[in-house]
């Protein structure tokens, strides 16, 4: 899918993004954690670290700690699955709904503002 976007511009937008998360007061979250972030929020659920880890191409350990720290945001929770005790299921929050939005309402306005 292209939004028509030259190479310069594509830059642009994801430095003018990360630039605006750097100096605003929602949490600094890493581009992994950004990337797990909203492949929880944007794609369907159901959600587990082992899934999770398998998705990005990662180690279950890499995932369990990118959650650690997003869970004392409160942008996402985990519990054991209640069928099957050996996965942890990922879910959203409230929080991290509304961060979620944030950011598409932050791309979306930085995207405007782009030199044509």
């Amino acid at each position: 899918m292209s939004v028509g976007l030259t190479p310069e511009q594509a830059l642009r937008l994801w430095h003018d993004v990360n630039l605006t998360m750097v100096r605003d007061d929602k949490p600094d979250l890493s581009a992994r954690q950004v990337t797990l972030l909203l492949t929880v929020y944007l794609q369907a659920p159901p959600h587990t670290v082992r899934g999770l880890a398998a998705k990005l191409g990662v180690s279950k350990p890499v995932i369990t700690r990118a959650l650690d720290a997003m869970g004392k945001l409160d942008l996402v929770n985990r519990r054991r699955d209640a069928n099957d005790r050996r996965n942890v299921l990922v879910q959203r929050t409230v929080t991290g709904s509304l961060y979620v939005e944030y950011l598409a309402d932050m791309i979306s306005e930085r995207a405007g503002g782009l030199p044509k």
